[in-house]
This record gives structure tokens, C-alpha cells and sequence, in this order.
């Protein structure tokens, strides 16, 4: 495959617009949505991601999934890679996910090894295999927090063979890894997951960042991207340091309450959430905006 899905790709979150006769009473603002991916491209980002975790996909009807991936080809496809998640329980469901993303014109797919079931190796190479089998380039996702389902180098040269399968995002938070991943999988792109280590990923040789906090500062990440990328490193953590504290909430449970909410004091909209993601707490909100508030400072004298 020629598409390695490198680059910053914006795991994009989902704005909600009230509505009594939609789940939780919100329906997917999908003309905000399509304006918004415009914009985390047009601000130098290689492209988004519909439908993660970040987008809130477990919270969506099968209908607005579609329709929030079809917003995100229409709004930037063609002028931009656009990476659909096809998270599910089972392999036929992911690979439903993916034909669908393909019908639609996506570029690829990033996919999670089964939720909520804890497999084991043999089905997770099973999974993979048969939503690889779509067509469309895969990145493979590892959340071990999330799916108590750990894609170890080691089990990751073994997917790296399946047709199809040409990146990783890599969320363990553990940055020796990337090394080790291109040493056992040499083909494999490897790509920053956790927005609070991406330049000490980027610095050991990943080549992407599915990222976060670029829905709040696009121009500023895909910035900070160049620099750790072209060896510019003092550069890079000049600019890094100021916005690690922030960028540490992409780690946390309430990372999605957080980047919307860095949404919203960027002048953008984030808004609510769906459930069962409920508001921060007013201690939450406290060190947020402290941390959000210093990343927007030292921006301001960039």
C-alpha cells in the first residue's frame, strides 16, 4: 500500500446541537462538524479521523456513524487523508464498518482490537485480518487501557503481515516501544497516539500523530510536528514544554470533556458530550483551565 497514514491526522471531536427527539437529547451538528474539519486542515493538519473515541462513536446510532464519516469525506476528502474508525465488538461488524468507510471514500481505517471482550492473540490477528481484507490501509489502534488488550511489538510483527495493515497508533505511553517496533516491523508506520509523548515518539522515529489537541491549536501541533520531525529539537521543546500540561488530559478519562473544552475557550465550539461522558467537576475544571490557560499564553508570544 502507498498510503502510511503518517503525518498529523486529528482524532476530531463531534459537536452536538440540542434536539428533544435525539438520544440525550443532541444530534451530531454535522454542518459545524463539516467546518470544522475544514478548518483543522486548512490550519495544516495532513487530515482527520471520524468516529474514535475523541468523536464519540460508542455514543452514536449506526445511522449518524455513517453520516459523521460521509461529513468528514465531503468536508476535506480529496484535499486530505480522512482515516474512519470502525471500532466494534466483533471482526464482522469492523470489517461492516470498513466496507462501508470504503463505499463512502475514506482513505483508511483505524481500528481497535475487539471491544469489550478481552481477546487473545490468535482472535485479535483475527480481527485485524479480516477488517484488513476491505481493502482500505488499516492502522491498528492500541489502547490497552481502554480494551485490556495489549498489541506488544512483538505481537504487532505478527499483524504487521496481514495485507493491508501499514501503521500503528501507539497509545501505551510507553515511547521505547517505538524503536522496538521498527526494529521487529520495519514496514509498519508508527504513529504518536498520546498527545503527552508525542515529541518523544516523534523524536524515536515515528512518522505520525493521530492526535487530540490539534482540535484546539491545528497550526500550533502541525508546527511542533515539523520541528520534531526536521531535528529541529530545541525548537520543538520550546514549544512542547508549555503545552504538555494540557496535552497530558488527552491521557485521562475525561479527555474528550477536555479538548472540548479547549474548544470552547479557543474561540471554536466544543460543547457537551453525550453520555455517559457527564461535565467536569469544578476542582476538574480548576487545574484544566490553569493548564489550558498557560498553553494559551505561551501561544500568544509565538
Amino acid at each position: 500500500m502507498t498510503e502510511r497514514l503518517d503525518g498529523v491526522i486529528v482524532a476530531t471531536a463531534l459537536p452536538y446541537i440540542e434536539d428533544p427527539s435525539a438520544p440525550a437529547g443532541l444530534r451530531p451538528d454535522l454542518d459545524r462538524y463539516a467546518e470544522h474539519c475544514r478548518w483543522v486542515v486548512d490550519n495544516g493538519c495532513r487530515g482527520v479521523g471520524p468516529n474514535g473515541s475523541l468523536g464519540e462513536y460508542s455514543s452514536l446510532t449506526d445511522a449518524e456513524r455513517r453520516e459523521v464519516a460521509r461529513t468528514a469525506i465531503a468536508a476535506v476528502g480529496g484535499d486530505a487523508t480522512v482515516v474512519v474508525g470502525v471500532h466494534a465488538a466483533g471482526s464482522h461488524q469492523a470489517r461492516r464498518w470498513a466496507e462501508l468507510a470504503a463505499e463512502d471514500g475514506a482513505d483508511g481505517v483505524l481500528c481497535l482490537p475487539p471491544t469489550l471482550y478481552r481477546a487473545n492473540a490468535r482472535e485479535v490477528v483475527a480481527h485485524f485480518t479480516e477488517v484488513a481484507s476491505v481493502g482500505l490501509p488499516v492502522m491498528v489502534y492500541n489502547n490497552p487501557f481502554d480494551t485490556k488488550v495489549d498489541l506488544t511489538p512483538e505481537l504487532l510483527t505478527e499483524i504487521a503481515a496481514i495485507d493491508n495493515v501499514v501503521a500503528v497508533k501507539e497509545f501505551s505511553g510507553d515511547v521505547r516501544r517505538v524503536l522496538e517496533i521498527r526494529e521487529r516491523a520495519p514496514g509498519l508506520t508508527v504513529v504518536a497516539g498520546a498527545d503527552d509523548v508525542v515529541v518523544e515518539s516523534l523524536l524515536m522515529g515515528a512518522t505520525g500523530w493521530f492526535a487530540g489537541f490539534p482540535n484546539v491549536f491545528p497550526a500550533e501541533s502541525a508546527r511542533l510536528y515539523e520541528l520534531a520531525t526536521t531535528g529541529q529539537v530545541e525548537e520543538a521543546r520550546e514549544l512542547y514544554e508549555p503545552l504538555v500540561a494540557a496535552f497530558r488530559w488527552d491521557s485521562r478519562t475525561e479527555f474528550v470533556q477536555a479538548i472540548k473544552r479547549g474548544m470552547d475557550q479557543a474561540g471554536r465550539f466544543g460543547g457537551p458530550c453525550r453520555p455517559p461522558r457527564g461535565p467536569l467537576s469544578a476542582a476538574q475544571l480548576d487545574v484544566l483551565d490553569a493548564d489550558l490557560r498557560r498553553a494559551f499564553d505561551h501561544l500568544k508570544g509565538v
